[in-house]
């Protein structure tokens, strides 16, 4: 059995995914015949996160612990260097199929309120590939009877095809940014600096980020662009719900050199403490938001 349990194949057309059972992860997107993700051996772990899906929150909760209703809840601390939790409580856990076809599959696990969160939740996360690309829609239902807290996130690294991501002009839909304390949680929310605005692009050999963004995407959705030299591009869209982007540029991803992760996020680092953009799901209530990654190239 590999790590990341059985690998699902979804083919449309030219196009094709790779998902995990383990953790409902994307470990491999190809689009018009060029790699559009960072992708892993299948008999590794996921590096750094990669393809992973964040729920019940994305990033991280300080000191892993909150307060929610009056009562505080302690999580594990999954991020031991700072004392955090970090990515929520699903990507290491195996996921069940749910509904499969050849271009589509639909994958479910739950959250068990016995983990550290208020109350539980069924998840279900599908992923669909077409002509252009890759969707991803998650649907987060509460099946307990009490209010439940939550946000959702995921952490692709985005490639187009052999060309080395240092070389790329990253674009970032985002006009905010998140200033953060040694931890990394959250300090302040402030407009972008000239030297730190990326909506006009910037290669991601000159970037060295771990930052949080607040997204400003247009009507197209667009959260990030990757550009290759000669023009050919990856682009992740994210539905309204996804006002929150974190851009990591590791210098070395699993011995492939430089990376650029750009996350979409429901909510910012620590929202189980700070409320921002934090949702509430009602007892009963199905909470749905989408993504997804589709080829930009110039013609």
């Amino acid at each position: 059995m590999h790590p990341t349990g059985e690998q699902i194949d979804l083919v449309a057309g030219p196009n094709r995914a790779v998902v995990t059972e383990v953790g409902a992860g994307m470990r491999a997107l190809d689009v018009d015949g060029l790699a559009r993700v960072e992708t892993f051996d299948v008999d590794t772990t996921p590096p750094m996160g990669a393809g992973g899906v964040l729920v019940p929150w994305p990033n991280r909760i300080a000191g892993a612990a909150y307060t929610w209703r009056g009562r505080e809840h302690r999580l594990e601390v999954t991020e031991a260097a700072r004392g955090n939790a970090i990515h929520g409580l699903l990507r290491r856990r195996p996921w069940r199929v749910v509904e499969r076809a050849e271009d589509s599959v639909r994958l479910a696990a739950d959250v068990d309120a016995s983990a550290g969160w208020p109350g539980p939740l069924h998840v279900e996360t599908t992923y669909a590939v077409s002509p252009t690309g890759l969707a991803v829609t998650h649907a987060l239902t509460n099946t307990g009877g009490d209010d439940v807290p939550a946000g959702v996130g995921t952490h692709p690294y985005l490639r187009v095809g052999d060309a080395a991501p240092a070389d790329c002009t990253l674009t970032v839909a985002a006009d905010r940014i998140v200033d953060t304390d040694e931890r990394m949680i959250p300090t302040a929310v402030r407009p972008v600096g000239p030297d730190e605005d990326l909506r006009g692009g910037r290669r991601v050999g000159d970037l060295a980020l771990d930052t949080c963004f607040g997204a400003a995407a247009g009507p197209d959705g667009v959260l990030g662009v990757l550009t290759a030299p000669g023009g050919r591009s990856t682009a992740l869209w994210g539905d309204a719900a996804f006002g929150w982007v974190m851009v990591f540029t590791p210098d070395d991803l699993a011995g492939r050199g430089r990376a650029v992760a750009v996350e979409p996020m429901t909510c910012p680092a620590d929202a189980a403490n700070s409320g921002t953009d934090l949702r509430v799901i009602a007892p009963g209530e199905t909470w749905t938001v989408s993504w997804g990654i589709r080829a930009e190239d110039e013609k």
